[in-house]
């Protein structure tokens, strides 16, 4: 309560009893040009549009001679010449202990009928990273829930991994597991371009009371403006910066970043950028990396934020710009393929096409042989499917493969499975699997092939 009501009084500190105020000059299709604030706008500051009883906010895009292009936070409809502008200055966010547990959106107004306090500092949604040279390595490795991160694909504190998916195939279902199951302080949730009704029962029946007690949600529906859009995974990786600066251990997840860059693109093709890849503008790249680098590895005075963006990506088409971009900036990537959720195995991640960076420090010698091994027979298995479903391969021609077929539906259901017990009860499971099939290879007896004498 008193850090709300010292964050109030920073508030009203803050306030300005004299603004500047233009005056609409045009109107071109979605941006307001504004005249008479040339002089002291700048990029990416708010405005606020006074026509009559109604309040319209927008942000400055363009400055041009002695005019203004604002791009409004909502159809421009009503909107006529002579109407009064007046500039807020550079947008920011004050967070607040208290917001775990809320829902807000992107400007952190609440979204659940609660007040909402804000906290005593004043925050830029663009802040810059930890300088490069300060940061520490990757901590240790993190418990997840899942015995398919807590060994196959670790995740290290301070990490940043990629979840691409096509539509349907439990990519929200996979991120309310790692919100409720991975061992972190707080959690930071950005839901992007989302249906009103999936941000309620991701709220109330995915993420649930266990998992709403430690995390904040940031929500930008899919009918808000493409400001507001862009700025939500801003505003939940500045959320995520103040506990981290706390020296707490955050978990970041963002919901998609494939929406987080059609947003910018719309707002980006308003300013006057062509596009250029694939339909984005070349801006994208940037934006894109910068906010992956915000999170990471904290200073020696600061925590960590581990991350995970999600990339919806169309026909699972994984050298699409924005995965492709994504991918070569974080620590690791985790695919989620249709075909293994289509035959019921949730979560569906293939592991031959997923990688995490954070090996093999995030593991032991054994641990890393264990790996090592199931991915060996996994990908021996994968390159002779066809043929074994096809019935042309006969046991006992290759002893790999041999040991491949009589594992992979274990290894397989292993993938699915919860690890109540932590990454250690996991790798115990994993490397009794791997005994079995070993031992059964053993026992069996050796086939006395026949003699083939060419005829001549």
């Amino acid at each position: 309560m008193e850090e709300e009501i010292t964050g109030l009084r920073a508030r009203i500190a803050q306030m300005h009893p004299v603004r500047a105020v233009g005056r609409v000059q045009s109107v071109d299709g979605t941006t307001i040009w504004v005249r008479g604030l040339a002089e002291v706008a700048c990029i990416g500051d708010r405005l606020r549009l006074l026509h009559g009883p109604n309040v319209l906010g927008g942000e400055v895009l363009r400055i041009r001679d002695d005019l203004v292009a604002m791009l409004p936070d909502e159809v421009a409809e009503g909107v006529s010449r002579g109407d009064r502008v007046a500039l807020l200055g550079p947008p920011t966010l004050a967070p607040c202990d208290s917001w775990i547990g809320r829902v807000i959106d992107a400007y952190g107004r609440p979204l659940d009928g609660a007040p909402l306090g804000p906290g005593q500092k004043q925050r830029p949604f663009r802040a810059s990273p930890p300088p490069a040279a300060a940061r520490r390595r990757l901590g240790p490795r993190l418990g997840t829930g899942l015995a398919v991160f807590d060994t196959l694909l670790p995740i290290a504190q301070g990490q940043r991994i990629g979840l691409f998916a096509g539509s349907g195939v439990g990519k929200s279902r996979l991120l309310a597991q790692l919100a409720q199951g991975v061992e972190a302080d707080v959690v930071v949730l950005a839901l992007v371009g989302e249906r009103g009704r999936e941000v309620l029962d991701f709220v109330t029946q995915v993420l649930g009371p266990e998992g709403m007690a430690r995390s904040v949600v940031v929500a930008a529906t899919s009918d808000r403006s493409p400001l507001e859009r862009r700025r939500c995974p801003l505003a939940a990786m500045t959320i995520a910066e103040h506990f981290r600066d706390q020296g707490k251990h955050v978990l970041y997840l963002a919901d998609s970043i494939t929406r987080f860059a059609e947003a910018h693109r719309e707002v980006a093709i308003a300013s006057g950028e062509l596009p250029a890849l694939r339909g984005h503008p070349p801006s994208v790249a940037h934006q894109i990396m910068r906010l992956a680098e915000r999170a990471g590895s904290g200073t020696s005075e600061t925590g960590d934020i581990t991350a995970v963006f999600s990339v919806l990506v169309a026909g699972s088409d994984m050298e699409e710009p924005i995965a492709d971009i994504l991918r070569g900036v974080l620590d690791g990537h985790v695919v989620l393929d249709r075909q293994i959720a289509e035959r019921g195995r949730f979560p569906a991640i293939d592991l031959l096409r997923s990688v995490s960076r954070s090996l093999p420090e995030a593991a032991n010698e054994r641990e890393n042989a264990l790996i090592q091994d199931v991915r060996r027979l996994l990908g021996a298995y994968a390159r002779s499917e066809t043929m074994i479903r096809a019935g042309l391969y006969r046991e006992g021609e290759d002893s790999v493969l041999d040991q491949a077929m009589r594992i992979w539906s274990e290894l397989d259901a292993f993938l699915a499975e919860p690890s109540p017990g932590g990454p250690e009860n996991a790798f115990q499971r994993l490397e009794l699997l791997l005994r079995r099939a070993s031992a059964t290879r053993r026992q069996q007896p050796t086939r006395a092939r026949p003699n083939r004498v060419q005829a001549r």
